[in-house]
């Protein structure tokens, strides 16, 4: 990875390092502690600051079909950090630890769902309807957890191939959805936002829920 950052230094044409380095899909994983030291120990501040940025950006994007709400959670981080840069209230080397911070709580989030004994799919519901402090507040961890397994067998109840294509199964899907947020006693001032929240993740998993 260094030498192809060098030889990008000093290329006159515009070099996407991770296609250099024949890493075609981004993956967190390769954020070893060596890794970062190296990153970190780079003289161009700002090449490791693009290749960071690149890495969580094109991370986080592949991760939005998997959970909407942590995606966009973590892009707000990362676009925040990257203004505060260009607006020079910190520097490239505090920016640049800031994004490494944000990797490693990506790697931690790995781990919550099997905390909490939650499949992949049931924790996307389970992030959609705790997205807020009311609900959190009000129905604790324990019975959003039940909350989102029930929404996610709702959910695979209710969603046929084209369903995305189809209002009829989508209103259908909808009130599938508020029902069980009422059942469930989830917060009616929002209500509304979770149906959305939940029916745009819906969607977003609607070939691996037909499958």
């Amino acid at each position: 990875m260094r030498q192809i950052i060098d030889k990008a230094l000093v290329s006159s044409q515009v070099v996407d390092i991770f296609d250099a380095a024949g890493i075609k899909k981004p993956d967190i994983s390769i954020l070893s502690e060596e890794f970062l030291a190296d990153i970190r120990g780079m003289e161009h501040k700002n090449i490791a600051l693009e290749t960071m940025k690149k890495l969580l950006n094109d991370e986080i994007k592949t991760r939005a079909k998997k959970n909407l709400v942590q995606s966009k959670s973590l892009m707000e981080m990362l676009e925040c950090s990257i203004k505060r840069y260009h607006n020079k209230a910190i520097t490239s080397v505090e920016v640049l630890e800031e994004i490494i911070k944000i990797a490693k709580e990506i790697q931690k989030m790995d781990q919550l769902p099997k905390d909490l004994g939650l499949t992949d799919y049931e924790y996307a519901f389970y992030t959609a309807v705790a997205d807020n402090n009311s609900a959190k507040e009000l129905m604790q961890k324990d019975k959003l957890r039940e909350l989102a397994i029930n929404l996610t067998e709702q959910v695979r109840n209710n969603t046929s191939i084209d369903w995305t294509i189809k209002e009829t199964v989508k209103a259908k899907l909808k009130v599938a959805i508020r029902r069980t947020l009422r059942k469930f006693g989830y917060p009616p001032d929002m209500e509304k936002l979770a149906t959305v929240s939940i029916l745009k993740q819906a969607e977003l998993m609607a070939d691996d829920l037909t499958k």
